[in-house]
């Protein structure tokens, strides 16, 4: 945490180990997620006048001035902020870690009416729970801003004298590496080939850092103009929504339009919450027409198939019936031709041993009315 107040931290706080109840600036760089939304690492600026505690439920979001979500653990190289405060403005900087270019800067965020005290102390403090990190502080540089055209103020006679003082060393660096030389003439060739030569591994990483660069900058490049887009949609939406607001009649007195409020992360967050339920509901309730068709489907076919079914079950069934009638009549047929040419052909025997014998016509006719009896039972069953 980065901190502007007007008196000195305690070094075991509650707040990023710090004092709560601050009075001035605290800009946190929160890594840990406490209230489960998934919107960290998060950088915000947080302003107290010594009398509110800060929300830690809710890290804060209910008491920030403006913030942006950056990643800033584990880069290759380190990452950078710079925190500019001019004219009531604070605008605070990041730099990603992703690259070694010192002026690879992108906006985190830009509050105006910031009105911190004249006179303060900075600090900078860290506090950590059951997981772990580590953050080293490599550089710590505070500098004041001037208006455009104005000259800084001349430097006084303390940075004279440390200017010469890092003349004067610098000198003597130069004559203990050339007094070096002279007592080590065979180190210095080794030395000197080794600075000249570039190995495969330095040559390949040059080439992957050139073409990382050149991305970067487009890439910069891009965001900036997007910026820009996004700026002039919200002053033109800004200046719409005033003179809806105001009938489309022009401000009195020639004042200029003042822009339409800013939505505030929690409102955004709760847009974003409601188009997505509202985007659940409306799969629901497709997915529930999409059934309710099927199943009107299903039943019309089923009602518009059934009596045509049961005509052809019927009809499937009769003539199943008459196919097994006309082989019997075949297999009655066969029989009796073969039960006459037997009598007809057996020696001595001309008619009727007994005298009462069925005749074969009589046999035929009572056949044919039991299989006109069985035929109809089937057919009106």
């Amino acid at each position: 945490a980065f901190w502007y107040t007007t008196e000195i931290g305690d070094y075991n706080g509650d707040v990023f180990g710090s004092s709560d109840r601050w009075n001035g600036l605290g800009l946190f760089f929160d890594s840990f997620d406490n209230d489960n939304k998934h919107n960290n690492p998060y950088i915000m600026a947080v302003l107290n006048d010594g009398t509110k505690k800060f929300d830690h439920q809710n890290d804060g979001t209910t008491q920030l001035l403006s913030g942006c979500l950056r990643d800033f653990r584990n880069k290759p190289f380190p990452t950078r902020a710079r925190i500019e405060y001019y004219n009531n403005v604070l605008t605070v900087l990041f730099h990603n870690g992703m690259t070694n270019n010192n002026q690879d800067y992108e906006m985190c965020l830009r509050a105006e009416g910031v009105h911190l005290p004249k006179y303060g102390y900075f600090g900078l403090s860290a506090a950590t729970g059951g997981l772990a990190d580590d953050h080293d502080v490599f550089h710590f540089l505070t500098t004041s801003l001037h208006p455009a055209g104005q000259d800084p103020q001349q430097p006084s006679d303390e940075a004279d004298r440390l200017s010469k003082e890092y003349l004067e060393y610098q000198k003597k660096l130069e004559q203990q590496k050339e007094e070096y030389r002279r007592d080590h003439p065979d180190k210095a060739p080794k030395e000197e080939l080794e600075d000249w030569f570039e190995s495969d591994n330095q040559r390949e990483l040059r080439q992957i850092w050139q073409a990382q660069s050149g991305m970067t900058e487009v890439i910069r490049d891009l965001s900036r103009k997007m910026d820009e887009v996004i700026g002039r949609q919200e002053r033109t939406l800004g200046l719409l929504s005033v003179g809806g607001h105001q009938g489309g009649a022009p401000p009195a007195g020639g004042a200029a339009m003042q822009p339409a409020a800013v939505l505030s992360r929690q409102e955004v967050e709760a847009i974003l919450q409601n188009n997505n339920y509202i985007a659940q509901t409306t799969k629901e309730v497709r997915s529930i027409i999409a059934e309710i068709s099927s199943r009107s489907d299903t039943i019309l076919q089923n009602q518009a198939r059934q009596p045509t079914a049961q005509i052809q079950g019927s009809g499937y069934e009769v003539q199943g019936l008459m196919n097994e009638m006309r082989e019997s009549m075949n297999n009655v047929k066969q029989g009796l031709a073969q039960i006459g040419h037997t009598l007809n052909t057996k020696d001595g025997a001309t008619g009727c041993p007994t005298g009462n014998c069925l005749g074969l016509t009589t046999f035929l006719v009572i056949t044919v009315v039991q299989l006109s009896v069985v035929f109809a039972y089937s057919l009106f069953r």
